[in-house]
């Protein structure tokens, strides 16, 4: 049996994908109402004032990369008082859109949603109705990088070895990934070494786990995935690790920092998994300039500093027309990369 092309979902892929569009408006429907009396007992109980009551929309269900980071910051800002009474409320769905949907909604500044790349790979790639650009900026926070790994008995032993097999034979390697952006990632390599992204095999999994499966059972060759999901399983010895996705070493261990870069193989993709938050469009220049402030008081905590150690995370700070032209630029090439892909 071939292996699925990357332009070939399963059959109830397509058809999810062909009705999230209508869908998620209904969706939205729903979780405003039930989100609507959290809001509003939260806004009686505690005023709006950002320093004394905050709201911290994770668009997404508990566990995820968006939920963690949301509960480290929901820790941080509380171990060190820097908000009165900090919540963390999920608002799954639709990639992360049906988050901003409700974000947009919210007439009081003091709702802050984490968001970033893998919210304009959902609106790139469903078409959904809510949009990043739906919602206000307030300042990117930190990057997570994706790593090219390969079972420890593998074959290939260097992104050479990737290279030379794939571009000999653009079906010869089956990919996978945890995630869109994880296929974004392989889509980026396979153009910057001129491999035709549309005739390339990627097996989409459900999360980084089911990707570490699918190597080491067989099905696949070769992921881009997740640090936080991947470097354990190259620690137990059961993964090989190629390159690193990022424009510098990470730091660390000394294991990672020997870690090498793509670009130092000759392969200029440095497409990065940021985290920003954001702020409802009602929100002033004031309110911003107070969350702008009250993040860099957080990020400059030892609990944060220990956070992001322990996630593999890289500080990015990013605010103002700078963040605004970089979430632009972020949807040319998301978009531009679905494009090679034949969606």
């Amino acid at each position: 049996m071939s292996q699925p092309k990357a332009t070939d979902p399963p059959d109830h892929a397509r058809s999810r994908f062909r009705t999230v569009g209508t869908a998620v408006f209904a969706v939205v429907a729903v979780v405003v109402i039930g989100t609507a009396s959290f809001f509003s007992i939260r806004s009686a109980s505690g005023g709006t004032d950002v320093r004394s009551n905050l709201s911290l929309i994770a668009p997404a269900a508990a566990g995820g990369g968006w939920d963690t980071f949301q509960r480290e910051l929901q820790q941080t800002l509380r171990t060190n008082g820097i908000v009165n009474n900090v919540q963390v409320v999920n608002v799954p769905g639709a990639g992360g859109t049906i988050g901003v949907g409700v974000l947009a909604q919210q007439p009081e500044a003091n709702n802050l949603m984490v968001g970033g790349s893998g919210h304009i790979t959902a609106q790139v790639q469903f078409g959904t109705p809510s949009r990043i650009q739906d919602v206000t900026p307030v300042a990117k926070v930190l990057e997570e990088y994706d790593i090219i790994a390969v079972p420890a008995d593998s074959p290939l032993e260097s992104m050479d070895d990737v290279s030379d097999a794939w571009t000999q034979n653009p079906r010869s390697l089956a990919w996978t990934g945890g995630g869109s952006f994880d296929q974004l990632v392989m889509t980026d390599i396979a153009l910057e070494l001129g491999v035709p992204a549309s005739e390339t095999t990627y097996i989409p999994s459900d999360g980084g786990g089911e990707a570490i499966q699918a190597l080491l059972n067989g099905t696949a060759d070769v992921t881009a995935g997740g640090f936080a999901d991947i470097y354990p399983q190259v620690e137990s010895g059961r993964l090989r690790v190629l390159g690193v996705v990022a424009e510098d070493r990470l730091s660390g261990s000394p294991e990672i920092e020997a870690i090498p870069t793509l670009a130092e193989q000759g392969i200029d993709v440095t497409i990065t998994n940021w985290r920003a938050l954001f702020a409802p469009p009602s929100a002033t220049r004031e309110d911003i300039e107070e969350l702008q402030d009250l993040i860099a008081e957080a990020v400059e905590t030892p609990e944060w500093r220990a956070t992001v150690e322990r996630n593999y995370w890289r500080e990015a700070p990013m605010h103002g027309e700078e963040l605004d032209q970089y979430i632009q630029d972020e949807t040319d090439r998301i978009t531009t990369l679905f494009e090679e892909m034949g969606q």
